[in-house]
Formats: C-alpha cells, structure tokens, sequence
C-alpha cells in the first residue's frame, strides 16, 4: 500500500459491517432451536430476503435481473464463499465459543493479504505485514486452549473455514470492484438456505425463535454483507479485513455484558492483541497522504 490514504467511505462501512456482524453471537444464544441448520436456513433465507426488498428498493425489478445477469463467475465465487462463511459460523457455535469463533477469524487479514499478492500482485505494505503478524499472534494465544482440551478442535476447524472463506470473498470482491456485488451475497444465502434446508429436515421453529431469526438474518447478516460488500471495494483487501476484526473485538463484549459468557485468560489475551494492533495500524494509516486506494472504483453496492 505504500503511502495510500484509506478511502475513508469505504473504511466506514466496513467497519459497520464489523459492528453489525458483532452482535451475531449473542443473537444466536437466545435461540431455542437445537438445530443448528434450522438456524442456518431461516437466517439465510430471511437474509434473502432482505438483500432482494434492497436490491428491488434501489433498481427496480428491471435492474435487479441486470444486476444478477452482470455479476459474472466472479460474483458466483463470492456468493460461494459468503455461503461458506455464514454457514460454518453458525455449525461452529455447537462446538465452541463465541468468542474463539470470532478470534479465529482474524485469521482473515493474512489470508487475504497472501492472496491478493500471489494471485493478482495487489502489494502489501511493511506497516500492514506487522500488524498482520501481531493478530495473527492475538490467534496463536487463543488457539492454544485447544492443546489442553479446553477448546474443540472442530470448532477451531469449522472458524478457520469461515476465515479462509472470508478472505476470499473480500480478495474477489476487491479485485472485480467495477462488479456490483449485492447480487452476489444474496445468491450465496439462498446457497447457505438450500444447504439448511437440506441438511436439516425439519423447519419449524416457534415465533419467538421466528422473530430472533429474522433479526440474526435480515438484519445481523444481510445488512452487515450490503455494507461490507459496499465499501470493501474501496480499499486494499488485506486492509479491509484488518478493519473487519472489530468483529471479533466487539462479539465477545456483546456476549459478555448480555449473557454474561465470561472469556478465558488467554482469549482475553490474544483478544488485547487483536484489539491494539487494530487500533493502532488503523490510527496510522488515517494520517497518511495520497489518494484513495482505489480512485477507479463506482460508489453503491
């Protein structure tokens, strides 16, 4: 990145992204449903849902299928690993907490830094390779528990598919930033809905699990994926995800202060990691000069 200035647009909604997605494990645990594809299926299908009253809102019927037809394997590749993501998020929280799921995501920064340069030699700047290795640290220190079997090794698998996932979505979206992506993520929840669908059989849930998986759907998944999707465009991918880990800096705090779900040592630990480099490389990238990342990128979804 060199001595780029962070569109600050785009910094914005993926940051909001992050802070929507935040609350997803905290939703989750009023959730009665055992079923954890049930769960998959009504908050990606209410998920739908919402990105398609969107898309319809902001084009019309006419621009929606145009939409849809323009967004190419590149927007199918997306859709693919945002269905990926979602769906182990949710299959992990059987296995594992919250918090060791969101802090195994941070995992995602390096992932699409490695990435973005082996495939399409997007550079990554010294400042952003440190602040990769300090998270990924923060995730060496949390993944540790799993050795003396305090955590669950597929739970930890499950969250670094999420990550892997993620990153490649963010790397895609990045790289075809001309590409309208909103098409993309509502196809990859009607991918995450089939799958939940498929998988679990039965879908009957009672109103008050309804109503929390229309809030866990609608509006912690597809309203995170409309703003992340928006603004990772505008900004290198290995610095989009950076800015994506105030996700898991804030899931374990919601989870906290709402359920009371206290932490491990050593996840408060890598999670102090987490949250200083992020504060920190953020800080410093906000004061240099030059232009946008991306000055070619089109603004909207």
């Amino acid at each position: 990145m060199g001595r780029t200035g962070i569109d600050r647009r785009g910094a914005l909604l993926v940051f909001g992204s992050a802070v929507v997605w935040s609350f997803g494990g905290a939703i989750a645990r009023f959730i009665s449903t055992g079923d954890s594809w049930t769960i998959v299926f009504w908050r990606s299908a209410f998920a739908a849902l919402f990105l398609l009253g969107f898309m319809l809102h902001r084009e019309g019927w006419r621009g929606t299928r145009r939409m849809l037809a323009d967004m190419g394997l590149a927007g199918f590749g997306v859709g693919a690993c945002f269905a990926t993501a979602s769906t182990c998020f949710v299959a992990a929280l059987a296995y594992t907490s919250v918090a060791n799921i969101l802090l195994m995501q941070a995992g995602a920064p390096l992932f699409a830094a490695l990435m973005g340069f082996a495939l399409f030699g997007e550079r990554v700047g010294a400042a952003t390779w440190i602040a990769i290795a300090a998270v990924i640290s923060g995730i060496a220190i949390m993944v540790s528990e799993s050795i003396g079997g305090q955590a669950s090794a597929v739970g930890d698998a499950l969250g670094l598919l999420m990550s892997i996932a993620f990153a490649v979505a963010t790397v895609l979206t990045r790289r075809h930033a001309r590409v309208r992506m909103m098409p993309a993520v509502f196809l990859g929840t009607l991918i995450a809905a089939s799958v939940g669908a498929a998988m679990g059989g039965a879908t009957r849930v009672s109103a008050a699990d309804a109503g929390l998986l229309f809030v866990f759907g609608a509006l912690n998944l597809g309203l995170g994926m409309a703003l992340f999707v928006t603004g990772v465009r505008l900004l290198p991918a290995a610095l989009a995800a950076l800015i994506g880990m105030a996700e898991p800096v804030l899931g374990p705090v919601w989870v906290w202060l709402v359920h009371g779900e206290l932490s491990s040592v050593r996840t408060m630990i890598g999670g102090a990691v987490v949250i200083v480099t992020l504060m920190v490389h953020i800080g410093w990238q906000s004061r240099q000069q030059g232009p946008p990342a991306d000055a070619t990128a089109q603004p909207g979804p």
